[in-house]
């Protein structure tokens, strides 16, 4: 008699069948992004061209030349479509600044960077028009705000790293260092888009070193005096002298306190039992 087993014993799976198959998954995978790379640079192209948004889907399948199924495969529409285009250059933002900053010498000289070059970088400049941003962006601000969002996480990280750094080296005071790091963001990305302020009748421009300056005082703890707020080290300084200050009054106020009670015991007559 032979034995049976009790349970089927799985045959694993022959390690040739696993290449075989991991490579036709490779292939797929690389067939997919190569077609949705077409589209996006047929979507590119037809902005540079049109200087606007306004194209239509078939447009875009006819200079790619692929097929309008292969489009639908890889997006749900034009929305999506652009949706990829925008988060694709916030992408490369967020890369180019890391790119731009890693000379600096300190996390809040490379903050200053950043913020300097966001700025310039979101700057309207005649010649240098971004329909994908000045068109698109500030519609889906208003109609999914939640996707632009979405598409910015590549930037607010690399902001976050740097506020994190700077408080950990005693440069900056932040107890949520992402929402300071999108404060930071918005302020330079938004007013760079609007950098007019009017003083009176005339336009006064505001400049990236105040956009700095504003940024810088809210992070530092410390006041700002003729358009430079305090550095690091006189914020500790000033910190320091503070707690001194409240310790040295605290103890004032006990000692009056103490006398107090001395003088009230001696001034009250004696219980009678």
């Amino acid at each position: 008699m032979s034995a049976v087993p009790a349970e089927s014993v799985e045959t694993p799976e022959p390690a040739w069948r696993q290449r075989a198959v991991e490579r036709s998954t490779r292939a797929a995978k690389l067939r997919a992004e190569q077609r949705v790379q077409r589209f996006l640079d047929a979507a590119q192209e037809l902005i540079a061209d049109k200087g606007t948004t306004d194209f239509t889907v078939q447009e875009v399948v006819e200079r790619s030349r692929q097929s309008l199924r292969s489009f639908y495969q890889h997006f749900d529409g034009k929305h999506e479509l652009l949706l990829a285009l925008f988060e694709d250059a916030l992408s490369k933002s967020a890369a180019a600044i890391r790119e731009q900053v890693a000379a600096g010498q300190d996390p809040l000289e490379r903050l200053k960077l950043a913020v300097d070059f966001l700025y310039d970088a979101s700057t309207p400049r005649e010649g240098r028009q971004s329909p994908l941003f000045t068109d698109f962006a500030v519609q889906l601000l208003v109609s999914h705000p939640e996707q632009v969002a979405s598409a910015h996480l590549p930037l607010l990280d690399f902001f976050t790293e740097m506020v994190e750094e700077a408080v950990e080296t005693g440069q900056a005071v932040a107890p949520k260092p992402r929402r300071t790091a999108s404060l930071i963001m918005q302020t330079a990305m938004f007013t760079a888009q609007a950098p007019s302020a009017r003083v009176g009748a005339h336009p006064a421009p505001i400049t990236v070193e105040e956009v700095w300056a504003f940024c810088l005082g809210g992070i530092s703890g410390g006041p700002v005096s003729g358009g430079t707020p305090a550095t690091a080290p006189t914020v500790k300084k000033t910190a320091a002298r503070t707690g001194t200050k409240k310790k040295a009054s605290a103890k004032k106020s006990a000692s009056a306190t103490t006398a107090a009670r001395k003088t009230g015991a001696a001034a009250s007559p004696p219980r009678r039992g």
